[in-house]
């Protein structure tokens, strides 16, 4: 995770650091705000697929279908084969197996056909390519263990305090639950943030040398949001944020930070789409504004 945070007329930013574990994450954000307000994206789906909501979920939006979750743990476990795919079991493969398809998964969870399995916001617009369906968990392009971990370990038990935080765009928007107090999270997408901020996607992000050609340009955008990094951060940017494999990830969440306070600051929109089925229940990417081709 990276945190920016307010200095007077700036706002200075730490170099990325492990998020440490997930259960205390909220209080710990809390106490480092000072009884201000946090505003936390996260680079995993916040939603459901609509076709999917409309046949299965009783609840009156994700946000409480989120938490009546936590009285079904086998819901985010893996299907290993399409035998153990049900809408109670939606999540799958937990390995490779010769001649599965995503066509095949949809019909499992009684849906049409792949594109059911897709969110709005998971489609391609003409200023990125596709996501992974929410439900996927296999190979590098796929989200689903992401959404596993985060609602797991994060957010349903959060959902379940006497102070849950707040999820963006289902209870408003995100400049409005912000200046609430406590805790207003939505959902952020590195590809989507490259974009935003004006960094032009180049090379692979999983090598070195490639993150270090970003820095002019994250550099840059820093400088129009008002944001000065720390020595450490500094080094990590123009480093290409080391050899390791977890460059990549450090990169994302500079960048998903650096998105969710062009939000904050008003650079970028902080509404969703006016459309029931993205404002219920599928949700939508922080700042986006590039609809798909189809809704």
């Amino acid at each position: 995770m990276t945190i920016i945070r307010p200095d007077g007329p700036i706002w200075r930013m730490a170099a990325p650091e492990p998020v440490g574990p997930p259960q205390t994450l909220f209080a710990r954000l809390r106490d480092q705000s000072a009884a201000g307000s946090v505003a936390l994206g996260i680079d995993c789906p916040i939603g459901l697929p609509r076709a999917y909501a409309a046949r299965y979920a009783s609840q009156a939006d994700f946000p409480a279908f989120l938490a009546a979750l936590g009285d079904d743990p086998n819901f985010l476990n893996v299907a290993a084969t399409l035998a153990e795919t049900s809408p109670a079991r939606p999540f799958y493969p937990a390995r490779g197996i010769a001649g599965m398809t995503r066509h095949a998964h949809a019909q499992a969870l009684g849906l049409p056909d792949a594109d059911a399995l897709c969110r709005a916001c998971d489609r391609a617009t003409g200023e990125r390519p596709a996501g992974a369906p929410l439900f996927w968990t296999l190979g590098a392009n796929q989200s689903g263990k992401a959404a596993i971990s985060a609602w797991g370990e994060l957010l349903i038990p959060a959902l379940h305090r006497p102070d849950p935080p707040l999820l963006w765009p289902f209870a408003g928007p995100f400049r409005h639950l912000v200046a609430q107090g406590g805790i207003a999270v939505a959902e952020t997408y590195p590809a989507e943030a490259l974009r935003q901020l004006g960094l032009r996607a180049a090379g692979s992000k999983r090598r070195q040398t490639d993150r270090a050609a970003y820095a002019p340009a994250i550099l840059h955008a820093m400088a129009r949001l008002g944001v000065q990094a720390d020595a450490p951060a500094l080094a990590a940017i123009h480093a290409g944020f080391g050899h390791s494999t977890a460059g990549e990830d450090q990169i994302d969440c500079l960048l998903g930070a650096l998105c969710v306070l062009s939000v904050v600051i008003g650079q970028r929109p902080d509404t969703a789409p006016e459309h029931p089925a993205i404002r219920q229940w599928e949700g939508w990417v922080l700042g986006q504004t590039a609809l798909p081709a189809r809704l």
